[in-house]
């Protein structure tokens, strides 16, 4: 197995943890896809995505409905994503990305978060190098030949294929993500979830009490509303 097989294991049981979370996060989605390719997800790819995300964390279909409508409505504000890259404790990299109405309440609180827990804020482009940035698809398996699919699948872009009790998983380059989803809704595939990842390059093996000293602010910068996800070069 590679390294998405690797990353996907150490992080399985933290991504969604909190399930309000989950839902707020996808809320955002919702908002930036609509205003980016209108309300209607047969002609809004990125729409189709974040709804089947949405499903597969059991959002309720009243709730989808409502974050569409209230997307389309001209006083909706709208997200905005920025990225923040910064260093840990012990020379931890970290890699955060967020989605934002308002980018000074967004800098301020994760400037903070850094301050108090002995980081540094970097500026852009400081860590982000040190990781791999691309796409993921976790598919329904039934009736499919994960290495068939594999050796199908690496002409769209895959680099990696694996299966575990969710399904099949694809894991391509950030840019794979439109040809791979095409070609996976021509065949009828059935999509469960997908998404983006940042894959370190390179981790970091800490001691306990430096695991904690880490974990503690990736608590802090987790539990920001803004925040959509975080990423880091420790080893999990």
């Amino acid at each position: 197995m590679g390294r998405a097989f690797e990353f996907r294991k150490a992080r399985k049981m933290k991504r969604w943890a909190a399930m309000s979370k989950a839902f707020t996060r996808i809320g955002k989605d919702i908002v930036m896809a609509v205003k980016e390719g209108g309300p209607d997800p047969d002609s809004n790819s990125r729409l189709r995505a974040v709804i089947q995300n949405a499903k597969s964390v059991n959002m309720p279909k009243d709730n989808i409905e409502r974050a569409i409508k209230r997307a389309t409505d001209k006083s909706q504000g709208d997200y905005k994503e920025v990225l923040f890259e910064g260093y840990g404790p012990h020379g931890i990299a970290i890699l955060i990305e967020t989605a934002t109405d308002n980018n000074t309440r967004t800098v301020a609180n994760i400037r903070s978060y850094f301050n108090k827990c002995n980081g540094s804020l970097g500026t852009s482009g400081s860590v982000e190098f040190m990781f791999d940035h691309t796409c993921n698809f976790r598919i329904n398996g039934e009736g499919l030949d994960p290495e068939e699919l594999e050796l199908d699948m690496i002409d769209f872009g895959a680099e990696e294929v694996f299966t575990d009790e969710d399904g099949i998983h694809i894991y391509a380059p950030f840019e794979s993500f439109g040809a791979i989803q095409k070609e996976l809704e021509s065949r009828g595939i059935e999509i469960l979830s997908s998404g983006f990842d940042r894959i370190p390059q390179v981790t970091k093996e800490l001691a306990p009490e430096e695991v904690e000293d880490v974990e503690k602010l990736l608590e802090k910068i987790e539990e920001d509303d803004d925040v959509q996800n975080v990423f880091h070069t420790m080893q999990e």
